[in-house]
């Protein structure tokens, strides 16, 4: 196993829980009712403090590991010369510092009050997400298609972990749904869910075929390439995505009124889905986001 094997692990848990902490949290603070996100971010405080670790303890060690990727292997991972050399002698190196940054802000949201907790860590981990366009196949190219490119990936990234992230609290309401005295709250956060997930859902559909166009400029066809084999696969994952959703969104939630346990236990099943697939596109994204676009 090389440094690159590494790195795209530390890039997936990376990714993973920043879309999960802004995805969450965004969601908390913006649809549901402040009552009810109080008390779901109650139960979800060890969660936050657990994937702050893991965003801030992977990007440390992805700076020595893009050392040890662009020089000789391990051996330039613990090279004190070649880490420098990389972090201020690099638009890599650039990037990370800008990146680092912005995971100090999402680290201080451990500690600042717990009235702006829910909305710092929002948008620190927002900050975080819009930080992974300076890298990657969105920076290779310049100008305004660049800029273009950036923008649109930030955006992708940005409706990516809304979806993702989202789906953790999802589950904390459908079983305060089962509490008379949270049903309330907790229905309507269900029916703004419904609402935004629409918005979200066609972001994530009409950025990502942007920048598939963007980057490799045509449809993923040419399976022999490992790189248009995995975003193709990748392509798949979100499409099962969406067909679950809707079947949550057309068919199980109109059935809650009249068959709760029944409806309310696909839904659930239907969300735990959604999150394993989510993973495994992230995963693929770790993979083929250091490929060549081929």
């Amino acid at each position: 196993m090389g440094p690159d094997f590494a790195l795209a692990a530390c890039t997936f848990l990376r990714d993973t829980f920043a879309m999960l902490l802004w995805g969450t949290f965004a969601y908390l603070s913006i649809v549901v009712p402040s009552e009810l996100a109080r008390d779901i971010q109650r139960r979800l405080q060890h969660f936050r403090i657990i994937a702050t670790g893991v965003v801030a303890t992977s990007t440390i060690a992805a700076l020595p590991l893009e050392a040890g990727s662009i020089g000789d292997g391990w051996i330039d991972v613990f090279n004190r010369s070649m880490i420098l050399e990389v972090l201020f002698q690099s638009t890599v190196g650039h990037a990370w510092l800008v990146q680092a940054v912005t995971v100090l802000s999402l680290v201080a949201a451990l500690v600042i009050p717990s009235t702006c907790r829910q909305t710092w860590t929002a948008l620190a981990a927002s900050l975080v997400l819009a930080g992974f366009t300076l890298t990657g196949h969105a920076a290779m190219q310049q100008g305004w298609i660049g800029v273009g490119h950036r923008l649109n990936d930030a955006f992708h990234v940005l409706s990516c972990g809304a979806w993702l992230g989202s789906l953790v609290p999802l589950l904390l309401i459908l079983l305060a749904l089962n509490d008379p005295k949270k049903r309330i709250s907790a229905g309507l956060a269900l029916r703004r869910f419904s609402k935004v997930g629409h918005v979200v859902v066609a972001l994530v559909l009409a950025t990502g075929v942007i920048n598939t166009f963007l980057t490799l400029g045509e449809w993923p066809t040419n399976w022999s390439s490992p790189y248009q084999a995995m975003l193709a696969t990748k392509m798949v994952l979100v499409l099962l995505m969406v067909s679950l959703a809707i079947l949550n969104r057309y068919r199980f939630v109109p059935q809650i009124s009249f068959q709760r346990s029944k409806s309310l236990r696909a839904i659930r099943i239907g969300t735990m889905t959604e999150i394993t697939l989510s993973v495994g596109v992230i995963a693929l994204v770790s993979i083929f986001g250091m490929l060549e676009p081929t």
